[in-house]
């Protein structure tokens, strides 16, 4: 696999199966090469068959949306704060700013431009793939798909961007009955849990 970091240099800078899945955060940087590096860590003990990404950032100006826009085209969008508009009603996003965009299911080379084109925007890049290694030591066989993501929240502390950051923070997700899986997975890849395993996202 073409190291993330490698990626996000060259560049410059499934449709998703969202039964929830819960995670548990286990590295914050201020270094987002640090944090990418991680993410390639763990990816790297996972069953990356179908490995696909999602991303979600939330866009206040007009100068960020038009490139997340152009690499996105068909991005799905809603306004923030409760306002109306949406792509789903065909409105003018940058009418509406802010806005809430999300694009699914694309392949890992996009995680480059979009980091670069997202400016200081508060957003979320979740890697979806096949599943989690055997973890004998706390009893946990091959984990499926469903808790099967890695999850870094750039300038966010938290999966739902409510927390605007300095920092970015990774996430690794599992099953909630297999909650002993996520502190083994960080320790794998030289790592610990930081933080509680909460329930991610939809």
């Amino acid at each position: 696999m073409q190291s993330i970091v490698s990626m996000l240099r060259s560049t410059g800078g499934r449709v998703a199966a969202m039964s929830n899945s819960y995670a548990q955060p286990v590295l914050r940087t201020a270094d987002l090469s640090e944090g990418l590096r991680s993410v390639e860590r763990l990816l790297g003990i996972a069953d990356l068959r179908d490995l696909e990404v999602d991303f979600e950032v939330l866009v206040s100006s007009a100068h960020v949306l038009t490139p997340l826009l152009t690499l996105f085209p068909d991005a799905e969008w809603c306004a923030e704060g409760g306002r109306s508009g949406s792509s789903a009603k065909g409105d003018i996003p940058s009418a509406h700013l802010p806005v809430r965009l999300r694009s699914w299911a694309a392949t890992p080379k996009a995680v480059g431009p979009f980091l670069g084109a997202r400016g200081d925007s508060p957003a979320t890049v979740r890697w979806d793939f096949m599943g989690w290694p055997a973890a004998p030591d706390v009893g946990l066989g091959c984990g499926g798909a469903r808790g099967a993501f890695v999850t870094l929240c750039v300038n966010a502390r938290d999966l739902e961007l409510d927390e605007p950051a300095p920092d970015h923070t990774v996430f690794v997700h599992v099953k909630q009955v297999e909650a002993e899986r996520a502190p083994w997975l960080a320790a794998q890849v030289g790592l610990r849990v930081i933080g509680d395993l909460v329930m991610a996202p939809d």
